[in-house]
């Protein structure tokens, strides 16, 4: 189910991205990965294994900010890939349905 469509433009998306990177660079980030946790499953990772992901995404126009960015794993991240927070609730209802 898509909840929330917009056109989100190429020049928009390379500007969040840059800004991304920026805060990737700054201190709070470092403090935000120290942790070692992922926002998604809770499970315990090297610093560096942590990637940044838009709770948001860009391409459903979230932004680059702290407060829509939180520190996940590789895993978690990249089935998360697009969607909602609401969405991605719906998919791991699913996944547990499935493992019942």
């Amino acid at each position: 189910m898509d909840y929330f469509l917009q056109e989100v433009s190429e020049q928009q998306i390379s500007r969040e991205r840059l800004k991304a990177r920026e805060l990737r660079k700054s201190r709070w980030w470092a403090q935000k990965c120290s942790t070692g946790v992922c926002y998604y499953c809770n499970k315990q990772f090297a610093p560096s294994e942590l990637t940044m992901d838009h709770i948001v995404p860009l391409t459903r126009g979230g932004v680059s900010s702290r407060s829509n960015v939180v520190p996940a794993c590789k895993e978690c991240n990249n089935r998360k890939k697009y969607l909602l927070p609401i969405e991605w609730e719906e998919y791991l209802d699913k996944l547990k349905e499935n493992l019942q």
